[in-house]
């Protein structure tokens, strides 16, 4: 055993087993939050690396195994996460958990073939979340399309609200207009949350005057995010096809949306094999065997003529040229996945388009699992959780479940955090982008946009 001199003041314990890239930002992040972490992982460089850069326990060996279920302290674990490389041992990893402690857990599983029994495997084995990151990448893109000025697409409230980033081009309505007037004259159903103009970020006021090149997040009910983007002169019309390159788990499950959508897709992937078996899975979609690095193939497949290019390989590097290719040949919407969240400045001065990252849409919902549980054992009153802006803003979304300081007071006489905003109130299934009167009832979901990381609960809102 590989052991570190403290461990965390408070919080959860958990078990990780499986330190990958996910495992690895999970470790970064629930350390920052003050849990208490035991690793588990097969590879002794690794479970050294990461003992050595923080306040954790460290086993070497298998996961599934119940010695070393017991040796990682399983009978007094608050949460077991199993997040490796393979499907059925996570599944494994938390069924033995389940039967050996009394703990909640959550596994990782990727595979198309189960994706579809998701519900049937978490009731059976008892297990809090099963989380498909490659499939919820999928649906990100698939929204990003469907709305393609968008750089991002965030849901909340079941899917009722949106929160949308773009960047504000020159000549726009919105070019020099203060958020007030646009709550007044234009329209009280959106909300800026949120507002990058070079490298800072402003959680806006009322008097804060946006200007064009300005990259702002703004929340709106879902049903009326078209005509305000039309209103304010931008265009919203969806792609009618696409070209993704790659054809990895994640380009199956995009694939089978966007046909669902009545989006034309073509797939490019270099494995023979794969594309036998695509075409197999996806009889709509047309599948090329090729390099899809190849300027020449992707000529010849009409990437200049494309409306969407989606660059879902497994190299992240690939995937950046292919997306400054793509946007230098066409006018296509593009869209990069990377899984390595190093050198953000740079990959910021690119202008990539939409990115998306698996690794963060994974470590985010169990993050908010885990605020949640911490906050109470017996609630669960996280409902959402996204990082924004390269984890500078954190959007939460909290069920309110009890009586409590911020209860039937008007906003503004709470003594709300600076850089917090409160974007909306959903009051059974009512969406209401609150003014300073309004106030939140218990039964309510309430989404908080805070440059404050660490948010448990509806209460931390106040100073």
């Amino acid at each position: 055993m590989l052991k570190k001199n403290s461990l965390a003041r408070h919080g959860l314990n958990i078990i990780i087993v499986g330190c990958g890239k996910v495992g690895t930002t999970l470790v970064q992040q629930l350390c920052k939050e003050g849990h208490k972490i035991t690793i588990v992982d097969k590879d002794p460089s690794t479970v050294q690396e990461l003992t050595n850069l923080y306040d954790i326990m460290g086993i070497i060996g298998n996961g599934a195994s119940y010695s070393v279920q017991i040796e990682a302290g399983i009978s007094s674990a608050d949460l077991f996460i199993a997040v490796t490389a393979s499907d059925e041992l996570n599944l494994l990893c938390c069924t033995i958990a389940k039967r050996v402690g009394d703990c909640s857990a959550i596994a990782r599983v990727r595979t198309p073939d189960y994706s579809k029994e998701v519900g049937y495997l978490r009731d059976r084995l008892g297990l809090a979340m099963i989380i498909n990151p490659e499939l919820e990448a999928a649906r990100e893109a698939a929204r990003i399309l469907y709305l393609p000025t968008a750089l991002e697409v965030n849901s909340f409230a079941h899917g009722q609200v949106e929160m949308i980033k773009f960047k504000i081009p020159e000549g726009n309505l919105l070019d020099g207009m203060t958020v007030a007037h646009l709550g007044r004259h234009i329209t009280n159903a959106v909300l800026i949350c949120v507002v990058q103009r070079g490298a800072e970020l402003h959680i806006p006021g009322g008097d804060f005057q946006l200007a064009k090149g300005d990259i702002i997040s703004f929340v709106c009910p879902r049903r009326m995010t078209r005509s305000f983007l039309e209103c304010i002169g931008v265009k919203t019309k969806r792609v009618s096809n696409t070209m993704i390159i790659g054809g990895g788990k994640g380009a199956y499950y995009l694939g089978n949306q966007l046909i669902q959508m009545g989006i034309s897709v073509k797939i490019i992937e270099i494995n023979r094999a794969r594309c036998e078996e695509l075409s197999t899975l996806l009889p709509n979609a047309i599948v090329i065997n090729g390099d899809g690095t190849d300027e020449e193939l992707l000529k010849e497949e009409g990437i200049e003529y494309a409306e969407s290019v989606v660059a879902l390989t497994g190299i992240d590097e690939e995937n950046v040229l292919l997306t400054l290719h793509a946007r230098q040949v066409s006018n296509a919407k593009v869209i990069t996945k990377l899984n390595r969240i190093s050198f953000h400045d740079v990959i910021s001065q690119l202008d990539l388009g939409s990115v998306i990252y698996p690794r963060l849409i994974t470590s985010e919902a169990i993050i908010a699992y885990v605020r949640a549980k911490t906050n109470s054992k017996d609630s669960n009153n996280i409902e959402t959780l996204y990082h924004l802006f390269d984890s500078r803003v954190e959007a939460v979304e909290f069920r309110v479940e009890k009586e409590s300081a911020v209860i039937g007071v008007p906003l503004r006489k709470l003594p709300i955090r600076k850089s917090l905003l409160v974007a909306f109130i959903n009051r059974n299934g009512r969406i209401i982008i609150p003014s300073g009167n309004d106030c939140i009832h218990v039964g309510d979901t309430v989404m908080v946009v805070t440059t404050h990381q660490e948010l448990m609960d509806i209460r931390d809102i106040l100073r």
